[in-house]
């Protein structure tokens, strides 16, 4: 695809969504996450459960878990499953896929959860892979992570590892010069030393293990890497300032480095976890 039409495909696009998608995620945004964008992070997934040899006779919840695949490659295993997600559209692609998820509380508010969607009150794994980098106070997500895990049990926290060793940090900055005045949490801010183990304190977790893995984003065009970026929840802050159109038409002209032949676009990244213990 050449680099004007694939352009003007995706500044369209957004055009669209800018006009039918103007209060948020909307069901194509959803789409955009759970057929373009989940699959960037399956390395995570599977070193975190290789590492807690996830099986049979784990219970796994899924903290913001978004369309859930993280949940239906550990239900792959053997283990029972549930999760929990805000966005409506993001918790109906993950019910779709035949997986118990129910809705989280807002910012501010504690977790509220169907019971007929999530049947336990606590897990043996709680996992928080996609939602840290985002939040607005990572400390409560963790707290609440904590409190739905069973005592002996693990807590799974994930963020972007250092930004000179992902190919995307450039990339994700758009996100912060395009917010304008608004508030737009830097997706790195967890990724110094240290960062994510801070969260620990106060919470009852201790440390028990950490670790890297490689989370390559590669996409088949220039406007499948664009939607899956805003996909991500990363840019919010931009679209809101700066409409979709004009984020998106960044997204692409900083894009076009990584940009193979043939039209491919990959950017070579690296996740960082954190594992802790709930003690008793």
């Amino acid at each position: 695809m050449a680099s004007a039409q694939a352009t003007g495909t995706t500044a369209e696009h957004a055009l669209v969504q800018d006009r039918t998608e103007p209060d948020g995620p909307g069901p194509g945004r959803a789409r955009d996450w759970a057929e373009i964008q989940e699959r960037m992070l399956v390395p995570l997934y599977e070193a975190v459960h290789d590492r807690l040899e996830v099986g049979p006779a784990t219970s796994v919840l899924g903290l913001g878990c978004r369309s859930g695949l993280a949940l239906l490659l550990a239900a792959g295993r053997g283990a029972e499953v549930a999760g929990l997600e805000a966005q409506p559209e993001l918790r109906q692609l993950a019910r779709e896929r035949r997986l118990r998820v129910g809705a989280e509380g807002r910012p501010g508010g504690r977790t509220t959860a169907e019971q007929d969607d999530v049947p336990r009150t606590a897990y043996s794994l709680v996992t928080v892979f996609e939602q840290l980098p985002g939040a607005c106070d990572p400390a409560r997500v963790v707290a609440e992570a904590a409190r739905l895990t069973l005592a002996g049990g693990h807590v799974v926290l994930a963020a972007w590892g250092p930004p000179e060793r992902c190919e995307s940090a450039a990339v994700l900055d758009v996100a912060r010069r395009r917010a304008g005045r608004t508030t737009a949490r830097d997706p790195f801010a967890l990724s110094a030393p240290g960062g994510l183990e801070d969260l620990l304190l106060g919470t009852g977790l201790r440390p028990a293990g950490s670790g890297r893995v490689s989370c390559p984003f590669a996409y088949a065009d220039l406007d499948s890497a664009v939607r899956g970026l805003l996909s991500t929840g990363l840019y919010d802050s931009a679209v809101e300032f700066s409409g979709r159109s004009l984020v998106a038409k960044e997204l692409e002209e900083i894009l076009h480095p990584y940009r193979r032949p043939g039209g491919a676009v990959r950017m070579a990244n690296v996740f960082r976890y954190v594992i802790a213990e709930r003690m008793r």
